[in-house]
């Protein structure tokens, strides 16, 4: 499908939408309320992300609706969530992330997801004189009402001190944020209020992928599932 021709908002029906899905995601429902999804929900998610590479370049990927459950015991068919990216932009190699649910509207970016050659790049510089920039990054964001998002361990990894000055960093397996957006009861969210939304947040987390961008850089082998 073709993305509308302008972002008009995200109005009520669409997060009205998430809600009835939610209560029966079945196949029958889905496609009885398919209008909706591909007027009020996709369509206007991948609108906004369109309008959006005028100011940050890059391709717009959108994700399938249906879920994976070959291997889960959820058998839900649809994902709750709708989401997609701006990919592929110059200079970076942190998408930037948009997310509709019932919840409202969430905007992130960073390095979600980490091969293992990107990871050892992080835990060395992590562990060493540019971890204290990040670390004192990531507790600003989180003080700012950010939230961090990608895989943690328990521990410190192996080969490092459990006391280590940076073992919070150090136990990251992805380094990304975001912050989500409510929707107005009853009224949706209008389209200044998204793009302003949106454009801050990426805008805010621009210096972390700097920081990713500059000590973790592009994998060199792909991240496993």
């Amino acid at each position: 499908m073709s993305a509308p021709e302008a972002f008009g908002g995200f109005r009520r029906p669409a997060f009205e939408w998430f809600t009835d899905l939610e209560g029966d995601n079945s196949k029958r429902w889905f496609e009885a309320h398919r209008e909706t999804y591909e007027r009020d929900v996709r369509g206007q998610l991948e609108a906004m992300l369109e309008e959006l590479t005028g100011d940050f370049n890059g391709r717009v990927k959108m994700f399938r609706q249906h879920r994976d459950i070959r291997f889960s015991k959820d058998k839900s068919p649809y994902k709750t969530a709708t989401y997609g990216l701006i990919a592929d932009r110059p200079g970076s190699d942190a998408g930037l992330y948009a997310q509709l649910t019932a919840a409202g509207l969430f905007a992130g970016t960073g390095y979600y997801r980490l091969s293992p050659d990107q990871l050892e790049r992080y835990r060395e510089r992590a562990a060493g004189r540019a971890g204290a920039g990040l670390e004192r990054m990531l507790d600003g964001l989180v003080a700012d009402g950010f939230t961090l998002m990608g895989d943690e361990l328990r521990t410190v990894p192996r080969g490092y001190p459990r006391d280590h000055p940076r073992a919070a960093v150090l136990r990251r397996r992805a380094v990304a944020g975001g912050r989500r957006l409510k929707a107005a009861k009853g009224r949706g969210i209008s389209r200044d209020r998204a793009l302003a939304h949106v454009r801050e947040t990426w805008r805010a987390l621009a210096p972390l992928n700097r920081w990713l961008d500059r000590n973790v850089g592009a994998a060199e082998v792909e991240p496993g599932r």
